[in-house]
């Protein structure tokens, strides 16, 4: 244990070092971050870049004083809009100040100079040289924080012409303008996990306390920051930090809260002729999903317009905007339990978590029940990159594209549609942006970001298959390299794991069918059957009171009873008690259509033969033995096959119905036809 924390504290000292030789100034511990902020309102860009710069050092005697001189700064130039008149007092008073405050620059073409606003101080009008917004180019471009030195002087006879406040000089306090090649330059000096771990340091979490998993998770996040029109969907239990970063890591986006919105706040004012937030941010997110609403009645369907092309018709124009869609929320069931009885998007109001079309759209669904509930040693005390530096590198970053460079090592399988491929195509562009900004990274670091790419747009369509049925059933997502033409899947940890039907043999009596229950899903049935001593009674177990079903049971026993000597002479139902128990495995509500299951469970255990391996058992009778058809034959037997089916009884008055089915999916099985209640308890039982 001495060991490995040693190699940890080694390792920070490491990154740290390199992190003062390549970033200097542009680095902050994030604790002073913390400290500071819990006292003063003050936006976390300008509190660390101040940090960065009167705090970097690692004794504490400098970094005491340091703190010390921050506070001063902000206690004497912050400027509080609530202060705003005792500022100019001061002012006027004594001829000079120095304020803190959000600096807008505008240039009046009419009188050709260019004039500064002042967020909080309430100045508008205020001359400006030319040599700040040449400078400094981000002052024209939404503003900046700036720290600003007033003189005032006021003139008599210049009162018409004059403006007597004047900037006599302007440093800017976030990073007034961003060095890519200098970024990319940098992060050459560090290996691919160091690099990921000053990535979440700089949002204040700590990856000494993170797995793996949890770190891709935690960057993921990120993704929407540094890809346009990315549509990310994280639901998950609470306190795991889902719209932290959005609200309060990155000036580049917003976070509405509350749900109600408006298309004209949303996408564009008709009255004010304006571009709404996703014309004036990097990201959108909506913080509760489950409260999202729109007043008006297009809204969901210009979203979705905007989801699928980044751009919506308002009027007779069509607008674009780059704006990326982040939906958060909590998930107050376990996920077991959701994907029993519903899908992951079952948070969602019904408008959305309902309609395909709007899920389509989403490139990513991240599975926020793996992030950890954040707790007091997630939160980093080391070095990570001021948020500003960060925020506006990654905003850099939006203009390139990285995406296509799997196309020199990879292909994507048959199985990803159009839509999928954008998906996976952007979730990897963004990861290869905050991973290897430098564009340097081998065959292996891009399979890596290729199979997490693939998971989280597969979690999209295997829920979309739960709602949409066969229109996306095509859910095995592969990726095929191009040197050897192996071809791998990638599956979803939620989805995979144990089969619902085993392999192999089960115990005489063990029948599995595919059925669909009361919730109206088709999901796994598994009944079990014993055989006592006895003078003929039938009980049921595990039925509830569902009429339909005890009615089904009733039927199976009742053709037992009529044509047993035609099925075997050793089956008897005046001399033993049957028991049938009906276990729902996958929570969709007992359903009637289970006659023919349970007549194969009762002959099963009557016989002493097993029925085959892996079997799935489809199709029903009628109390007078009448074949009847499986229902919705696509759905259901793409559900054998993702319970584990290899082999399907089916009744051969279904055999019309395979023209609706996928050859690729028939071919997942060996289907067993059968034409009578008889024949399917033959074929079943593998009697001859």
């Amino acid at each position: 244990m001495e060991n490995i924390a040693e190699g940890t504290i080694d390792t920070r000292a490491a990154i740290k070092s390199k992190l003062r030789e390549h970033f200097d100034g542009r680095i902050v511990r994030k604790d002073l971050t913390k400290k500071i902020k819990e006292g003063a309102n003050v936006p976390v860009y300008v509190l660390e870049f101040l940090l960065g710069r009167y705090c970097s050092s690692d004794d504490d005697e400098i970094i005491e004083s340091g703190i010390q001189q921050v506070k001063r700064i902000l206690a004497d130039n912050f400027v509080r809009p609530d202060e705003s008149q005792k500022i100019l007092s001061q002012l006027r008073k004594s001829g000079s100040h120095t304020v803190i405050d959000m600096i807008t620059v505008q240039l009046d073409i009419q009188k050709n100079r260019y004039f500064a606003q002042f967020s909080n101080l309430g100045l508008q009008k205020v001359p400006i040289e030319d040599e700040y917004p040449e400078k400094y180019d981000r002052l024209l471009c939404g503003g900046i924080w700036c720290m600003v030195q007033l003189d005032y002087e006021y003139v008599e006879e210049d009162k018409k012409n004059g403006y007597p406040i004047q900037i006599r000089n302007l440093q800017p306090i976030q990073m007034p303008h961003i060095d890519i090649d200098d970024l990319k330059k940098g992060r050459k000096a560090f290996t691919k996990e160091e690099w990921m771990d000053i990535l979440l340091r700089s949002i204040g979490m700590e990856p000494d306390s993170l797995t793996p998993r949890e770190k891709w998770l935690l960057i993921l996040r990120m993704v929407p920051l540094v890809e346009n029109n990315y549509n990310l969907c994280e639901l998950g239990p609470r306190s795991t930090g889902k719209s932290h970063l959005y609200k309060e890591i990155s000036p580049n986006s917003i976070l509405v809260s509350g749900g109600q919105t408006t298309v004209a706040n949303l996408f564009y004012n008709m009255g004010r002729k304006t571009v709404g937030l996703v014309g004036l941010w990097d990201c959108v997110a909506f913080d509760e999903v489950a409260g999202i609403h729109f007043k008006d009645k297009d809204g969901i369907q210009i979203m979705k317009d905007y989801m699928a092309s980044g751009s919506f018709a308002r009027g007779k124009e069509e607008k674009a905007a780059s704006a990326s869609m982040v939906f958060v929320g909590n998930i107050n069931q376990s996920v077991d339990v959701l994907l029993k009885t519903s899908s992951l998007f079952d948070p969602f109001p019904p408008e959305m978590g309902t309609d395909t079309a709007f899920l389509d759209r989403i490139h990513c669904y991240l599975p926020g029940w793996e992030i950890p509930k954040f707790r007091p040693e997630h939160f980093t005390d080391d070095y990570g990159f001021i948020t500003d530096y960060l925020a506006e590198f990654v905003r850099d970053l939006r203009k390139e594209q990285y995406g296509d460079a799997l196309d020199r090592w990879y292909r994507l399988g048959k199985n990803l549609n159009q839509r999928d491929t954008i998906a996976v195509r952007r979730t990897v562009d963004g990861l290869l942006k905050l991973i290897y900004p430098d564009g340097e990274f081998n065959k292996e670091d891009l399979e890596e970001i290729l199979q997490v790419a693939l998971e989280m747009r597969r979690r999209v369509k295997e829920q979309l298959k739960k709602l949409g049925g066969m229109e996306f059933y095509d859910v095995n997502f592969s990726y095929i390299d191009n040197d050897s033409f192996e071809e791998h899947y990638v599956s979803v940890p939620e989805q995979g794991g144990g089969k619902l039907i085993p392999e192999g043999l089960c115990n005489p009596g063990q029948v599995y069918t595919v059925s669909r229950g009361k919730s109206g899903m088709i999901g796994v049935f598994r009944l079990e059957s014993q055989m006592l001593p006895g003078n003929g009674k039938f009980e049921r177990t595990g039925i509830g009171t569902d009429r339909d079903a005890r009615e089904s049971s009733n039927t199976a026993f009742n053709f037992l009873k009529a044509n047993g000597n035609r099925i075997s002479g050793s089956i008897s139902t005046t001399t033993k008690d049957y028991i049938v128990n009906y276990q729902d495995l996958q929570c969709i509500g007992m359903t009637g259509k289970l006659a023919l299951p349970s007549l194969i469970a009762l002959c099963s255990i009557a016989l002493g033969r097993p029925t085959l391996g892996s079997l799935a058992v489809l199709g029903e009778i009628s109390i007078s033995g009448t074949m009847i058809k499986v229902d919705e034959l696509a759905n259901t037997l793409q559900c054998c096959l993702d319970s584990g089916a290899k082999k399907v009884l089916i009744p051969s008055v279904s055999m019309i119905d395979f023209a609706t089915v996928p050859a690729d999916l028939m071919g997942a099985f060996q289907l067993i036809p059968y034409s009578s209640a008889e024949d399917a308890v033959f074929k079943a039982l593998g009697v001859e």
